[in-house]
């Protein structure tokens, strides 16, 4: 019990410090000061006694800090509670401690402790208004002494342009793109577009994403291909899978790191790139197509890829694709002893190649299918049907994607259309005024609300591209 009324009576005091110090903001001209240790509440008027108490709670907090969590309690507890074994230790440890503070300090903090009669002085002269700014003061008296400076935090260096990568470069025109063109950035090399040059030295080590100036004067955006935009705007043989078709796929396939895919129909390699990013570095694609001209062409595409990828990320993309001349059909001897979790079929008559492939399938995997044609959709299911292959045939898709434009809608002349108010007739009549003046609206910063926006279909849309089916593996 004995112990149990110091530490009832320490959280009264503290209750009634924490009314105090709310009510300090109504007396700017007093200031507390509570002492833990000996238990008492200092209230003083005198300037000179504020300062002293500044400097006083400064050094208590910077010896506080070098303390461990038990010793901070024990100095909260008054002397009378603790017992003389407690006591025997503090007074063995304290002449220790002190020297370990006076060792761990660097020059500059043992030049701010020096400065103390300066600081005292400077303080003399200040008068502190609320306890926010004493607060502030200690907070940087704090910092000094400990040495420390918050620094803003910095980007990383991967985010400037370097020579090798992928941008692309973009001119913007209302609603419309005027200019876009994909380039490799080179050293000594120019970008050519009707509204002037960019010389290529000038993008390198400009931050990714920004505005360049063409010798024109005209604002080009400069930015970073994405996987997307570099399997639109790369060098092609055959027609590719789009972007919104190969998503769909990958979400179908539900291809994950680690997974072994095969893919029939490299073509310019643009879901084969899409596979190997899924797949990552522990996994491994096998793609295999029957032309040879189509293969080099996707080898030609991984290997740029990986080139500006290595330019970007300073890493190598995952070496994960394995490139195959030959016929599935044929092919039994290059897919012995594999098994795949999923398998892409972009090819014209892939009933054909089915009952080679299937067996190498897992158990429950899905096996998708590319096809342009309604009719090719309907072969495919009637060799399904004949071949009696343990396939389900679970969805027949395609994927819409429509593109619309939404912006402010903008008069002839530049400015600023204007919301028109619903006019009643009971209401009173305003200050006649003229259609100009009543469709002006500052271009710059108008009111919320106040401009009407368009919003319509875009009128160039991609439309259909492919019927996607999804085939999943069973068993009997």
């Amino acid at each position: 019990m004995t112990t149990l009324k110091p530490c009832a009576r320490l959280l009264i005091m503290s209750r009634l410090v924490r009314m105090h110090t709310s009510l300090l903001g109504h007396h700017r001209t007093r200031y507390v000061s509570v002492n833990f240790s000996t238990g008492y509440v200092k209230c003083s008027n005198d300037d000179n006694d504020i300062s002293k108490t500044k400097l006083l709670d400064t050094k208590l907090i910077t010896r506080q800090s070098l303390l461990s969590p038990l010793e901070r309690i024990s100095t909260l507890l008054p002397q009378d509670t603790l017992s003389p074994e407690v006591m025997q230790l503090r007074e063995q440890n304290q002449p220790h401690e002190e020297e370990i503070s006076m060792q761990e300090q660097s020059p500059k903090q043992q030049q701010n402790l020096g400065l103390d009669t300066k600081e005292e002085a400077s303080l003399k002269d200040s008068n502190s208004d609320t306890c926010n700014d004493v607060a502030a003061q200690l907070y940087t008296s704090e910092s000094q002494f400990n040495g420390t400076q918050r620094m803003p935090p910095t980007l990383p260096r991967k985010n400037t342009l370097a020579y090798g990568e992928l941008l692309v470069a973009e001119y913007h025109r209302k609603e419309n793109v005027e200019f876009k063109k994909m380039f490799q950035l080179q050293s000594g090399t120019r970008l050519m577009s009707s509204w002037g040059i960019i010389l290529h030295d000038d993008i390198a080590g400009e931050p990714a994403g920004h505005f360049q100036r063409t010798s024109g004067g005209v604002p080009i955006f400069i930015r970073r291909a994405s996987l997307d935009d570099y399997v639109l705007y790369m060098k092609r043989g055959p027609a590719i899978t789009y972007p919104k078709d190969a998503s769909a796929i990958l979400m179908m396939m539900d291809v994950t790191e680690g997974d072994c895919v095969l893919e029939s129909g490299s073509g310019s390699g643009a879901m084969t790139l899409f596979l190997s990013r899924a797949v990552g570095s522990r996994g491994s694609v096998l793609s295999i197509d029957v032309r040879e001209d189509h293969l080099s062409r996707a080898m030609l595409n991984y290997k740029r890829w990986r080139a500006s990828w290595k330019a970007r990320q300073g890493e190598e993309w995952p070496d994960n694709i394995e490139f195959h001349k030959a016929d599935l059909c044929t092919a039994s001897s290059l897919l012995a002893c594999r098994a795949f979790d999923a398998v892409a079929l972009d090819l014209i008559h892939p009933q054909l190649v089915l009952p080679t492939v299937i067996p190498h399938l897992h158990p429950g995997a899905v096996c998708t299918v590319y096809l342009a044609n309604i009719t090719q959709v309907t072969d495919l299911l009637e060799g399904l049907r004949c071949s009696a292959l343990p396939l389900l045939c679970e969805r027949i898709f395609e994927v819409p994607v429509r593109d619309w434009i939404v912006s402010p809608a903008i008069q002839k002349d530049g400015r600023y259309c204007s919301r028109k108010a619903l006019i009643v007739n009971d209401a009173p009549k305003e200050e006649e005024t003229t259609s100009d003046e009543a469709e002006q609206v500052p271009k710059e910063h108008p009111a919320f609300g106040s401009i009407p926006y368009i919003a319509r279909p875009h009128p160039h849309q991609l439309s259909h591209t492919a019927f996607l089916v999804k085939l999943r593996k069973f068993v009997r």
